[in-house]
């Protein structure tokens, strides 16, 4: 997933609020990542399907599509106060349609083919987000006619949660983690630094407690810690596997 790292906005708010929306787009990402690859380790390794399957429609259900509902009802209609905007609108709510069919499918297909759509909404997904994030969130933000902060005031399912991690329930707890074969890898090498905290939150979010997520990051990622464990409220333990030169990769285990 690609990102830029300023939107450059009519108001110091405006820009804020697309910033919000970028780092809620992140999380989703991570959390997609991690549910995604977890029916796809169960289908190789013969385990059993069910509970990532049940996971990924918890979050599919409950978050990611109720988030694609509020832009169209809040965020596309203030993009197309810009004439040059509307076509890409058009095909992103036409994506959107898309995303409801593939969750629909997971939710019905046997487990390999509902792994398999599991991976197409990923991809479709991260590619969704660069066309939101470069190409249409500063169009929006730049309009001096439109206020993003009114577009997204009260609309959690456009910014997210600033306490989420603290708040939620965890989207299953199935103790599926059974080796550390099993741990989703996120590698945030190629996420760019704007977004990759929150797409590691994201991510740490939608593991269960008693497994991990291996982190595979550029450099030692001590800030990044820090926050990861403030929003983990002390069930963070931090394990290293490897300490550079070219790459990081650590084990943070939910408590």
């Amino acid at each position: 997933m690609s990102g830029t790292d300023v939107i450059v906005a009519s108001t110091a708010a405006d820009a804020d609020a697309a910033e919000a929306i970028k780092g809620h787009h992140a999380q989703l990402a991570g959390q997609l990542a991690v549910l995604t690859d977890a029916m796809l380790w169960a289908v190789e390794r013969g385990a059993a399907f069910e509970p990532p399957r049940a996971a990924a429609l918890v979050f599919l259900t409950g978050e990611l599509l109720p988030h694609a509902a509020a832009e169209e009802e809040r965020l596309y209609p203030a993009a197309t106060h810009s004439e040059r905007v509307r076509p890409l609108v058009e095909s992103m709510i036409a994506v959107h349609r898309i995303i409801g069919s593939l969750v629909e499918r997971i939710r019905i297909e046997p487990p390999v083919r509902a792994a398999a759509c599991g991976h197409a909404l990923r991809v479709l997904f991260d590619a969704h987000l660069v066309d939101e994030n470069e190409r249409l969130l500063p169009v929006v933000a730049a309009d001096p006619d439109v206020s993003l902060v009114e577009v997204t005031h009260g609309m959690h399912e456009l910014v997210g949660r600033a306490d989420s991690a603290n708040d939620a329930e965890p989207l299953h707890s199935c103790g599926c983690c059974e080796s550390d074969a099993d741990d989703p890898v996120l590698d945030v090498r190629e996420v760019p630094h704007s977004i990759r905290h929150a797409t590691v939150f994201g991510a740490f979010d939608a593991v269960p407690a008693g497994c991990a997520l291996v982190l595979i990051a550029p450099h030692d990622p001590i800030p990044l810690l820090r926050q990861l464990d403030h929003r983990a409220a002390g069930r963070l333990e931090i394990q290293y596997e490897q300490r550079g030169p070219e790459a990081w990769r650590l084990r943070l285990i939910k408590r």
